[in-house]
Formats: structure tokens, C-alpha cells, sequence
């Protein structure tokens, strides 16, 4: 190898691989801050393009998770208002009972009446307000229900069936124009009241088990939430142990091709020896 002061091909080498060193060790910096081995789609660009897509489907189903949440506030408030409901019923019975006596008094009856309608007036009134964001399954106005996300698609849903629990509706068929000021008005009202009872009953435990397939549902979106996002880790996040010894490494060979280049561009003053 002949000596040149115009070509040093040892610094060339030299500073070829510090650059790589250098590149290598701006690498593994970036991962040790980040926790990701695969940042962008320069790194790897088919692994990224999974994480994407991957990291889409959760975020819909984070949006499915609100839906279902919404679903359950609905479902929550409604079943404490039927449940008002059935308690108003279970009172109004003791009255209604109380008014088929015959040896009732005008008076007494009066205010048996007057208890009867006071209770249909809370049914009315905890129905009407058994609402939760607008939504109201127990006043008939939701003929079909309401439906809530159930995939990250948007292409399969839940749904909270509508009851109708207003005054003389096809549940509770009692209303206020019923009176108990007359025996056979009582009679009449007693067997409303039955059916009623029964009707609220089945209502809802339909509203029940609708609700906990719901709960259950929410349940099994946050489990696959968590998986995904658990696939995504494996995919994109760095082993950081491994990247803590790599660094290491890269630094010891950094400062070694520091040393190295330094030496290799000294080699030209070996010239200056030959013209002593």
C-alpha cells in the first residue's frame, strides 16, 4: 500500500463505519425513548401497516364501549323506575283491596280514592321521568326499542327492547279514570291491577336479561380491546433489555471509531518523517 497525503484509504474505512456505528446507535436511541421498534413505515413498513389497522379497530371499539355504556345507564334507569313502578302496584293493591270492603264508610272510601289516585299519579310520574341522555324505554314512545354498536363495524347491535308502562297501556291497564268509590269499581280495578302486576313483572325481566347481555357484551369489547392492544405491543413495542445492552455496545464502538479515524488521519505526518 503505497503512502499518499491525498488518499487515506484507513480514514475512509474508518469513517465509514463510524457513520454506521453512529446510524446504528441513532436507532437504538430512538426506540429506547419511544418503547417502539417499528415507529413509522420506514421501519417496517407491512408490520406498520397492521399496527394501523389494528389501532383503528380500537378505537371503534372504544366507540362501541360508549354505546354500550349508554346502553347500560339506559337499562339501569329504566329497571329502578319499573321497580318504583312495581312497589306503587304492590301499594295500590292494599287500597284497591280496601275498597271492595262494603261496610266502608262514604268517607273512608273517599280517601281510599284519594290514596288510589295519588299512587296512579307517581306511576305516571316515574315513567315519564325514567330517562336517562334523552333516551326513555318505559313510556311507549320507542315502539321498536333502541338499538346500540355491538361491533367495530358498526354492523351488528344490541338492543333494549321499549315497554309501555303509561296509564291504561298494554301493561298497566289501570288509569286514572278507575275509582274506588264504588265496590264494583274496586272489583273492576282489582283485576286490572292483577294483570298489571303480572304484565310489569314479565316486562321486566325481559328489561333484565336485555341488560345483562349488554353488561356481558361491554365485558367481552373490553377484553378485546385489551387483546388487541396487547397484539399491537408485541408487533411494534421494543425489548427494551436488549436495547439497554445494544446501546452499551454501540457506544464502546463509537468512541472505539473515534479512536480509529483519529489514528487513520495521522498516518499522512509518517510522510513528513522521510523529508528530515
Amino acid at each position: 500500500m503505497s503512502n499518499s497525503v491525498h488518499t487515506n484509504a484507513a480514514a475512509a474505512v474508518a469513517l465509514q463505519n463510524l457513520s454506521r456505528t453512529n446510524d446504528n446507535l441513532t436507532g437504538v436511541q430512538n426506540r429506547v425513548s419511544t418503547g417502539l421498534k417499528v415507529q413509522g413505515a420506514k421501519d417496517n413498513a407491512a408490520i406498520w401497516a397492521i399496527a394501523q389497522g389494528q389501532r383503528a379497530d380500537i378505537g371503534a371499539l372504544s366507540a362501541v364501549k360508549q354505546s354500550l355504556d349508554r346502553a347500560t345507564s339506559i337499562a339501569d334507569v329504566a329497571l329502578s323506575a319499573g321497580e318504583s313502578v312495581s312497589d306503587l302496584l304492590n301499594q295500590l293493591k292494599e287500597k284497591v283491596v280496601a275498597a271492595k270492603d262494603v261496610s266502608l264508610g262514604t268517607q273512608s272510601r273517599a280517601l281510599l280514592n284519594s290514596d288510589f289516585k295519588a299512587l296512579l299519579r307517581a306511576i305516571k310520574s316515574a315513567v315519564e321521568n325514567a330517562s336517562f341522555d334523552g333516551g326513555n324505554i318505559l313510556n311507549g314512545s320507542l315502539t321498536n326499542g333502541l338499538k346500540f354498536l355491538a361491533n367495530a363495524d358498526a354492523t351488528s347491535f344490541v338492543t333494549l327492547s321499549g315497554k309501555n308502562l303509561t296509564l291504561s297501556g298494554s301493561i298497566i291497564s289501570l288509569g286514572l279514570a278507575d275509582s274506588l268509590l264504588t265496590v264494583t269499581g274496586a272489583t273492576t280495578a282489582l283485576t286490572k291491577l292483577d294483570n298489571s302486576i303480572t304484565a310489569l313483572n314479565s316486562a321486566l325481566g325481559d328489561i333484565g336479561a336485555q341488560a345483562k347481555q349488554i353488561s356481558a357484551h361491554s365485558t367481552f369489547v373490553t377484553k378485546l380491546s385489551d387483546t388487541l392492544e396487547s397484539g399491537i405491543g408485541n408487533l411494534v413495542d421494543a425489548d427494551l433489555a436488549k436495547e439497554s445492552a445494544r446501546l452499551q455496545a454501540l457506544q464502546v464502538q463509537q468512541q472505539l471509531g473515534a479512536q480509529a479515524l483519529s489514528i487513520a488521519n495521522q498516518a499522512p505526518q509518517i510522510i513528513l518523517s522521510l523529508f528530515q
